[in-house]
């Protein structure tokens, strides 16, 4: 007997939108015969039973393990929600597929005007797999390892109180670099390069890129510049025990955890990528220009030339066409 498709959904029940876009795919894809998956709780907010459906909806509980045996996790909303969807899939490494329903939507693949064209690509397996690097980061205090989770974008090492810097000294491989007063410090991966690693000033760097990020945030010192570093290596924050305030770790924004003085965090490359499908070959540079809106207007580069001199060609060829038919040759 063969084993049949499934894929499992995910979305942002809150919007409306998301909603309607979520039971569109489910129509689709039990239709092409695939089962779909969903977290018991979303189906109820979508109000959707498993026998609505043939073939039935597989419905689960929320977990580590949703994605097992799911060869795509079709999310449904902006990046949040996929970063939610990571959490998800992350043990099993089910691929993830996007659909942008937020604002710039870097995570996504598809928007919300290419349903069709999602569905017959997911239909026909006409996608491929791009794994992106995570990153492992442990908090310590003392000798005591007292927390271990992951990250997709970024480690954000933020101070607790408004009112109060964060006095940290950090390092790379095991050796101190620097320093900072500060409201915190970004560790990010190439993926979360465009997020807040990129509000805080630091690189864009290519998902291509293998390495590690490093970004103070309005740190007070002298020697406080984003940092990139080797994927091997480890980088290191330790909140100072003599502060008079504690700090917050933040994992791409969703997961807190409280850092009192004296503790210490370490961010290395992660043990399991996060697997992103892609539907398109579209070069990161077109991405970044479509995303953020970027002006090119004024590009001469060699694609552009050929596409002008073909266009040119074109239209000579089509002028002496109109010119012979004209002579009666």
């Amino acid at each position: 007997m063969t084993t049949p498709r499934r894929v499992l959904l995910l979305a942002h029940t809150g919007r409306e939108a998301a909603r309607e876009v979520a039971l569109e795919f489910v129509r689709a894809l039990t239709g092409h015969g695939i089962v779909v998956r969903m977290i018991d709780t979303q189906a109820s907010e979508l109000h959707v039973a498993a026998d609505d459906y043939d073939p039935a909806l597989e419905l689960v509980p929320e977990g580590e393990d949703v994605g097992h045996d799911c060869e795509v996790a079709l999310v449904v909303g902006g990046d949040g929600t996929i970063l939610r969807a990571a959490e998800y899939t992350h043990r099993s490494g089910t691929p993830l597929l996007g659909v942008n329903l937020g604002h710039v939507g870097f995570l996504a693949e598809a928007e919300v005007d290419d349903v069709e064209t999602t569905i017959e690509a997911l239909a026909h397996r006409r996608y491929t797999i791009e794994d992106r690097l995570t990153i492992d980061v442990d908090v310590y205090q003392g000798k005591e390892l007292v927390t271990r989770t992951f990250a997709l974008n970024e480690a954000s090492i933020e101070k607790a109180a408004r009112e109060r810097m964060l006095e940290v000294v950090v390092g790379v491989d095991g050796r101190p670099l620097s320093r900072w007063g500060c409201d915190g410090v970004v560790c990010a991966t190439p993926t979360g390069s465009t997020a807040y690693n990129f509000s805080a000033g630091g690189p864009v760097v290519w998902p291509g890129v293998e390495a590690l990020l490093m970004v103070p945030i309005s740190a007070h010192a002298l020697f406080a510049r984003p940092m990139v570093v080797a994927p091997t290596s480890v980088l290191a924050v330790e909140v100072l025990a003599g502060n008079e305030s504690a700090g917050v770790l933040w994992c791409d924004g969703r997961r807190a955890v409280d850092l009192p003085p004296g503790a210490r965090i370490e961010v290395r490359r992660g043990s399991s990528p996060v697997r992103l499908v892609r539907l398109h070959e579209a070069p990161f540079t077109d991405r970044l220009v479509a995303k953020f809106g970027l002006s090119v207007e004024g590009w001469r580069g060699s694609a552009e030339r050929r596409r002008r001199v073909a266009e040119e060609q074109a239209g000579d060829e089509t002028e002496a066409l109109r010119v012979t038919e004209g002579h009666g040759v």
